[in-house]
């Protein structure tokens, strides 16, 4: 801020300056400039050019149609997934007054889409991504690493929350790996989650929480099998069909990061997303949409061979492939 206290003091400067050069003119032109230089050094003051510099916390309506473009151009077979956070973000953010944070639980087996979903999300939110201030990504196995330091993660984490929501209250915080995440430590951030109007003089109900985990990636693929095998299609699934089995599957489950947790005993998570497992047809989509973010022209025969290189299950139908998109950037590499 003192680039923003220098700027503003250099502006001061203007008037004087201005006054000076106008002597020479007539009382109207003096008029007319000095009303000029007075407008324009009321605008600099503004936030609004000093946020053409440097990141501010500004919030502007989500662009709907955007995000809607981003999930369905650049996220494939999880149509579960695109609806859900679409109307969830966008119900949200439209809502001046909402009452408690916005808090998504992201769950399906590795390479299925959720951290591509949570970056998607954050350049919605704010332009800088993942690179901005605003925007807060915690990963279980390098910020909580040791079971017996839970109570200094705890207190850590409640500090580092309220300082950041008290600088921006449409703060984005992303939990990678809930899965590995020690038992015990996301409560320490239940009273933010909660309906308090504020918590120790600070309102916390426009920030966004959103929880990544590969727990329940069984009870999804399961579901989706069943569906498969009665010769249902995927897009037939919905979220009733998944959310209650996987609130219940994460809550009983110890390596979920929210077993037996206050957040779904207390309902303060919005949203359990489910991400299917991919086919063979959604990794040669992922296989597209890399050569295409290369530059590089689509070439047919390479995709076939990258998708072909995975491995599928379950072992007779292999139906699914077992990685998801995860490898196929670094096996596009080899062709």
């Amino acid at each position: 801020m003192r680039c923003a206290a220098r700027f503003r003091g250099a502006v001061a400067l203007w008037p004087l300056l201005a006054a000076h050069v106008v002597t020479a003119f007539e009382p109207l032109s003096v008029g007319i400039a000095i009303g000029a230089v007075s407008a324009l050094t009321g605008y600099l003051s503004y936030t609004d050019f000093f946020c053409r510099f440097a990141e501010c916390c500004r919030e502007k309506p989500l662009n709907a149609s955007a995000l809607r473009l981003d999930l369905e151009e650049k996220l494939f077979g999880q149509h579960l997934a695109t609806e859900v956070i679409l109307k969830a973000l966008t119900g949200f953010r439209n809502n001046k007054h909402p009452k408690k944070p916005l808090t998504l639980s992201l769950h399906g087996w590795a390479g299925t889409g959720k951290n591509f979903v949570s970056q998607i999300v954050a350049e919605n939110l704010h332009p800088k991504g993942l690179r901005s201030n605003f925007v807060h990504l915690f990963v279980s196995t390098l910020h909580f690493p040791h079971e017996q330091e839970i109570k200094l993660y705890q207190d850590q984490l409640q500090k580092w929350i309220r300082g950041n929501v008290s600088a921006c209250a449409s703060s984005v915080f992303i939990f990678d790996e809930m899965d590995k995440l020690h038992p015990g430590i996301i409560d320490a951030i239940k009273p933010f989650l909660d309906y308090y109007e504020q918590v120790d003089g600070i309102s916390y109900r426009k920030a966004i929480f959103i929880f990544l985990s590969n727990a329940g990636g069984d009870l999804i693929t399961k579901t989706a099998l069943d569906f498969w095998r009665a010769g249902r299609k995927r897009e037939e699934i919905q979220l009733k069909d998944l959310e209650p089995v996987l609130s219940v599957g994460v809550f009983n489950n110890r390596h979920s990061g929210l077993w037996h947790s206050g957040l779904i005993d207390r309902n303060l998570i919005d949203y359990f997303i489910p991400f299917l497992p991919l086919e063979y047809r959604h990794v040669k989509m992922c296989v597209r949409a890399e050569m295409q973010a290369r530059g590089a022209a689509v070439d047919e025969d390479i995709v076939t061979k990258v998708a072909e290189e995975m491995t599928f299950f379950p072992k007779d139908e292999k139906i699914y492939s077992d990685k998801g998109c995860k490898t196929v950037q670094s096996r596009l590499d080899f062709h």
